[in-house]
């Protein structure tokens, strides 16, 4: 699911452009929920403010109102699998880690989080936050924060140099795509890893829960 859709997003990437706004919409919601596009939502933000610099505020705005919708999304699923779905994704030494540092900085895990750009990976801190019940009104407002600041941050940097940037797309377009599509790939099989694991977890939990039963 994820390799297609990566590969849709760059063959509909002409399409998003000029939908502009709605489309950061679309590309937000995808990219922090089950389907992420490692840099897209980046590009694409930096790319329309560099073309119509006057509206760099608005496509910020666009842009963080897409990724808290798709990260609100994988915090409400997470929520409703609670934790021991959770420690199914991730080795029991490094779920508890992230537990107990979401515990003591909840909000600020989140703020930070939706501030650093990839390849850190936000999904585990949108499962915990969810997983731990945090509470809604909290999580949303610490991801909008975080994601409002990175992305008010990208347009403005492409409304300062855009013509360097368009430019620059202008002339190396296919290489921005080659890149795109890499960093796609790298999401793909980090995504691929990280559900082997979380199979493998799953197989050993259910092999050592079997013979208590048998007991």
């Amino acid at each position: 699911m994820q390799p297609l859709a990566s590969m849709l997003t760059l063959l509909v990437w002409p399409w998003l452009i000029r939908l502009g706004g709605p489309g950061l919409i679309l590309i937000g919601i995808a990219d922090n929920s089950v389907v992420p596009l490692t840099g897209s939502m980046d590009v694409l933000t930096m790319w329309l403010s560099a073309r119509h610099r006057e509206l760099w505020p608005y496509y910020a705005a666009m842009a963080t109102i897409g990724a808290v919708l798709g990260g609100y999304v994988t915090y409400a699923l997470s929520r409703k699998g609670g934790r021991e779905a959770f420690e199914r994704r991730l080795p029991k030494d490094k779920a508890e880690k992230t537990f107990k540092r979401f515990r003591r900085w909840g909000f600020k895990t989140v703020t930070a989080s939706a501030i650093l750009p990839p390849p850190f990976p936000m999904v585990p801190v949108l499962l915990a936050a969810g997983a731990l019940q945090y509470p809604k009104k909290k999580f949303v407002g610490a991801l909008a924060l975080g994601r409002g600041i990175r992305y008010f941050l990208i347009a403005g940097l492409g409304s300062l140099y855009g013509r360097q940037i368009t430019a620059f797309f202008s002339r190396y377009y296919k290489h921005a795509l080659f890149i795109l599509i890499g960093l796609a790939v790298m999401g793909v099989i980090i995504a691929l890893l990280e559900y082997l694991r979380s199979r493998r977890n799953h197989g050993h939990h259910h092999g050592a829960v079997a013979p208590s039963r048998a007991a």
